[in-house]
């Protein structure tokens, strides 16, 4: 049952709901005014048999019971002296018949059948001056019933009409209320055929199903810009893999074209193997994109930990850059706590230094460059700084530095683009931030900031915000 009721529609199920609710208050509401109305009766037909018994009582109180007349027309009473002698009776005979009995029952209202007829009997001892009388006052049940009869009707008509106005009037609520669901689904349904820049309508009321809208209209946006950066890098990374991609068909056409020389093909196959090597670098960081567009969680480590992994990275740049003029030379804050543990595991710590170091000595493009990497704690932070003296970037690329496959004029080659964005996003998950200081025409420093754990506590991610990037222009000004 609950699941076919989970079937129903919205509407359908607030209008059952509400007639649902309505019924039992209204049935209870008719029980307690039933019971309320029949005790009212109750006390009504009391007052009516106690004004019958009234003027005997009064009567045989004063001493004057020997010239008791009988009641008057339509009035049922039996009086019965100290000796047991029935001096008036004008009960019914059936009710007569059982007046020993209805005396020695007592004072209390009672009901009492005779004949096939109900009755509404009272029994009073009245005590005279030759003993204790009893005055019997009856009335006929039927009355009572009528009238309780008339408003038990009454209670059930005005319970069916109240549960179904109640009905007709929550089915016209919730229309009017899932009216803008309504034209939110429509709304979806539109932009589902025939996707554009659309969004979901708004109503005019400022209440929950407007600000339901609002917010998905904000996921929408963020959808669409999603989909949009997720097709821009498609088509970049297409573009960026179809240049190297024909770069190397063309070196091996004209290696096995004919039979060159054993140097030319020697020369031939070492640029087929740099461009290899070009095409496995840039799948290797489109992957580790995919990857931290979808990490939620960063990485930890100790700091210590960390300042090991930067020495190891700068020996391992040292002997890779050996044949250029370039020296690479790091510096580890001594004053660190060495386990303050950072949101930043050594592989991502890594990948950052490779990735500025590259950036440096590929910026230089061949000329003699030197760079500093710095692992230092300052305050609540751990910053890995990288300088260079590679000349600075150009200031066209500045404003866009850390969007992906960004390579505009002037850019050094063999980069792909990608080295800025994965730093930013590595920093981004660790809540932290990456910093470019740069200098036009002397070189570049990268700091890349992330929160460290506070001395003998928890990490505090959340308590201040960070920005996944900061440009610092020449005036020294922080801008996003």
């Amino acid at each position: 049952m609950f699941r076919s009721f989970r079937r129903l529609k919205i509407r359908t199920r607030i209008t059952a709901g509400s007639v649902l609710v309505a019924l039992v208050l209204t049935t209870i509401a008719g029980v307690l005014i039933y019971d309320q109305v029949r005790r009212i009766v109750l006390r009504g037909e009391a007052s009516v048999l106690h004004a019958i018994e009234a003027p005997y009582a009064t009567e045989i109180g004063e001493g004057g019971a020997d010239g008791i007349d009988p009641p008057g027309p339509g009035q049922l009473a039996a009086v019965v002296d100290p000796n047991g002698e029935v001096l008036v009776d004008t009960l019914p005979p059936a009710l007569s018949a059982r007046l020993d009995e209805l005396v020695a029952e007592g004072h209390d209202l009672h009901t009492v059948g005779a004949g096939g007829d109900d009755y509404l009997v009272r029994t009073t001892a009245v005590e005279g001056a030759a003993g204790t009388w009893h005055v019997v006052a009856a009335r006929h049940a039927a009355v009572q019933a009528a009238v309780l009869e008339q408003i038990g009707l009454l209670l059930a008509a005005a319970v069916v009409l109240i549960v179904a106005g109640f009905g007709a009037g929550s089915w016209v609520i919730a229309t009017a209320a899932l009216a803008p669901v309504e034209r939110l689904r429509r709304g979806a349904a539109r932009l589902a055929d025939r996707p554009g820049d659309q969004l979901l309508p708004v109503g005019g009321a400022d209440d929950e199903i407007a600000a339901l809208a609002r917010d998905l209209n904000t996921l929408i946006e963020r959808l669409r810009g999603s989909l949009e950066r997720e097709r821009q890098m498609v088509s970049n990374a297409s573009h960026e893999l179809r240049t190297p991609l024909a770069i190397l068909q063309a070196q091996l056409d004209l290696a096995l074209a004919g039979d060159p020389p054993r140097e030319r093909l020697i020369a031939d196959l070492e640029a087929a193997r740099r461009t290899l090597a070009r095409l496995s670098s840039l799948a290797t960081s489109l992957l580790e994109l995919s990857r931290l567009d979808a990490q939620a969680e960063p990485g930890s480590a100790r700091w210590g930990e960390l300042a090991d992994t930067v020495v190891e990275v700068v020996e391992r740049s040292r002997r890779a850059y050996a044949a250029g003029a370039t020296s690479i030379d790091h510096e580890i804050d001594p004053r660190a706590d060495r386990d303050r543990r950072v949101p930043l595991s050594r592989a991502q710590l890594d990948r950052i230094c490779e990735n500025l170091i590259a950036n440096a000595v590929t910026a230089a493009g061949g000329r003699e460059v030197h760079v500093d990497v710095a692992w230092t704690i300052a305050g609540d932070d751990a910053e890995l700084s990288v300088r260079d003296d590679a000349g600075g970037m150009n200031p066209a690329l500045v404003p866009v530095a850390f969007e992906r496959f960004t390579r505009g004029p002037g850019a050094p080659e063999g980069g792909s683009g990608l080295g800025l964005p994965i730093v930013s996003g590595i920093a981004s998950v660790a809540g932290g931030r990456v910093e470019l200081r740069n200098r036009p025409d002397e070189g570049l420093t990268v700091v890349v900031v992330v929160p460290a754990e506070p001395a003998g506590g928890e990490p505090e991610n959340g308590d201040r915000p960070r920005r996944p990037f900061a440009i610092e222009g020449r005036d020294g000004s922080m801008g996003r």
